[in-house]
């Protein structure tokens, strides 16, 4: 496992900066970087942007210099790169995750407010949070795990209308669409090594924010799937082990 560093080189802010990446893990990314001072605000998904200030420090600690070039190289051959479109912020990738249907997927977190392409979103979430900062959860029985409420589309569906929907379903909240807000998205990559992903084509979950007035609004959720109110602390801790944790952690955290 070794961490790189190209050479300031991009100009933003009024100073150049550096890109920050290791190899093969971004745990130990984020290990070096807390070590050499850089703040979480930094990372961008799959590497950190570093201040030109800050790059002879770094260097010091033990990242590798190489060109920009390779930077890009080495997170294609780690896999860790992600992708995203101008304007938009990466959160974090998680690779290999499984799916109750036996499909797997490397998943990337995006943070944006541009739409998701709507022929390949098949699924849409909302973070409601209400006048107090409580924020709606739903437990899934089949997942065993708390969630936003949301879900797959349905034939003739908007992403909002999917969205609402779902909420509505899942927790007897009734959301206004002109509300919702696009503040991320999950880009799945299905693995050809387990079972068929089960929508074909269907590549993104749009992530939305609304806000409810009132404080901790009248909830209905299944009698073995219930709806709470939490507050963001709460929220946090109870998905602090799924797999989307860092999206979670992201939203609630803007």
């Amino acid at each position: 496992m070794t961490i790189w560093i190209d050479p300031p080189a991009w100009p933003a802010h009024d100073r150049l900066w550096s890109h920050l990446i290791s190899d093969s893990s971004v745990e130990e990314l984020h290990a070096f970087a807390a070590r050499a001072g850089v703040p979480e605000r930094g990372f961008e998904g799959d590497h950190y942007d570093i201040p030109q200030e800050r790059y002879a420090a770094a260097v010091a600690l033990g990242a590798q210099v190489t060109a920009t070039a390779n930077i890009v190289r080495l997170l294609q051959d780690s896999g860790l790169r992600l992708r995203k479109r101008k304007g938009e912020r990466g959160i974090a990738r998680v690779l290999g995750v499984s799916f109750p249907d036996g499909s797997r997927a490397d998943v990337d977190f995006v943070r944006g407010t541009r739409p998701t392409p709507d022929a390949a979103t098949f699924a849409a979430t909302v973070y409601v949070r209400d006048a107090a900062d409580n924020w709606l959860l739903v437990w899934s029985r089949r997942r065993q795990e708390w969630s936003a409420p949301g879900g797959w589309r349905e034939p003739g569906e908007t992403v909002v209308e999917t969205a609402c929907r779902e909420t509505r379903e899942e927790t007897g909240v009734v959301l206004d669409p002109s509300r919702l807000r696009p503040v991320a998205y999950e880009r799945f990559h299905p693995l050809p090594d387990r079972a068929p992903w089960p929508v074909p084509g269907g590549l993104f979950l749009a992530v939305f924010q609304a806000e409810v007035a009132g404080v901790t609004p009248s909830v209905i959720g299944l009698p073995d799937e219930p709806a709470t109110w939490c507050t963001r602390a709460d929220a946090l801790a109870k998905i602090e082990t799924a797999w989307w944790a860092p999206l979670a952690r992201a939203v609630l955290s803007w």
